[in-house]
């Protein structure tokens, strides 16, 4: 089969490799039908040190059940599925909980002997708890918002629940980015009533207008945090979502977040530390967040795709088969696309 290896930052190839076969009882393969390119695939594009060896990468992806192990219950042979970002066996004590990336049985893709979601197929560990049945066929054009909940709007949902969005709530939402994008659509469904964006691209922020944002703020820095107290009568909001991951970010967090409020961080960090000072600790501001479970939430949110009344899917903008991959990976680091999806 083919799958997409990454060598070193901006060395990308597709290249032939095995096919998967079950190792384990509990293992299922399945032929992947549409995967993506995730924004946190980005930070080893542009830093992994090079290496002779390739490494298999992607976390996002669903398709079509082939084989399963003989321990393998709920998911068989012909079922379309999706696959949360990290495998889990969804039944060990943190699983119970809702937190299935600390599964004790779990992990993610493209580590060690586990495939990565780009390519033909993929091997899915603990299949019994990680893959869930898509009610629809293989053709349906409800496919890229069902893979969202593979990780994008799953972390998004993430986001904005735990930063306590609920009705009546007013959010800032920092990152125009998918995941960014997708915590404002997040914060709608939850029923926020103010949803100020932090983005200077247009052509996203009019998505992100789409999708619920009530407000848009395209100043960066001391600018960007004086016009959202400006917008919220001097206060800020009290819920803020992180949605980029970098140190201006979290700054900007703390900048536009109400005393007493909360932030949520859902941006993979490249950053160690977060204010802490004497001042931070008299604002009771609450920082949370986190990597997102989403098999948690996939079920949860599931719904409003297949009715029809959400669709994050339309943070795709590009679309390529295998060989387009590595330009993919240059489209969104240079930001000429928003998110992209892969058909194999």
């Amino acid at each position: 089969m083919r799958a997409v290896l990454i060598y070193g930052a901006g060395d990308v190839r597709v290249e032939d490799v095995p096919d998967p076969k079950l190792l384990e009882p509990t293992d299922a393969i399945v032929r992947v039908v549409q995967s993506c390119i995730c924004g946190s695939d980005l930070w080893p594009y542009g830093s992994k040190e090079p290496s002779e060896k390739g490494s298999r990468i992607g976390h996002e992806f669903l398709g079509v059940v082939e084989e399963t192990g003989p321990d393998v219950t709920g998911p068989k042979k012909g079922d379309l599925v999706v696959a949360p970002f990290v495998w889990s066996d969804n039944t060990c004590e943190f699983c119970r909980e809702g937190l299935q990336t600390s599964c004790l049985h779990g992990g993610g893709w493209g580590s060690t002997d586990v495939d990565g979601g780009q390519g033909e197929a993929v091997r899915v560990p603990q299949a019994s708890g990680t893959l869930v049945r898509l009610p629809v066929e293989e053709d349906s054009a409800l496919l890229p918002s069902l893979l969202t909940l593979s990780d994008v709007f799953s972390t998004g949902h993430h986001c904005a629940v735990t930063a306590g969005v609920r009705a009546g709530t007013d959010v800032t939402v920092i990152g125009d980015g998918a995941v960014g994008l997708l915590a404002v659509l997040a914060a709608k469904r939850l029923g926020a009533e103010r949803i100020i964006l932090m983005g200077r691209h247009t052509d996203r922020t009019d998505l992100g207008r789409d999708f619920g944002a009530t407000d848009v703020v395209a100043e960066r820095g001391e600018e960007g945090v004086a016009k959202v107290r400006e917008l919220t009568g001097g206060h800020g909001t009290r819920t803020v979502l992180e949605c980029v991951g970098l140190e201006p970010a979290i700054e900007t967090a703390y900048g536009v977040v109400r005393d007493g409020g909360t932030i949520s961080r859902v941006g993979a960090p490249q950053y160690s530390t977060v204010p802490a000072d004497f001042g931070t600790f008299l604002r009771n501001v609450t920082l949370t967040g986190g990597v997102a479970p989403a098999r948690a939430y996939i079920e949860e949110l599931m719904p409003d795709v297949l009715d029809g009344s959400l669709q994050p899917g339309r943070v795709f903008t590009d679309t390529v088969d295998l060989d387009g991959v590595p330009g993919g990976y240059e489209a969104m680091k240079s930001r000429t696309a928003l998110k992209v999806l892969v058909q194999p």
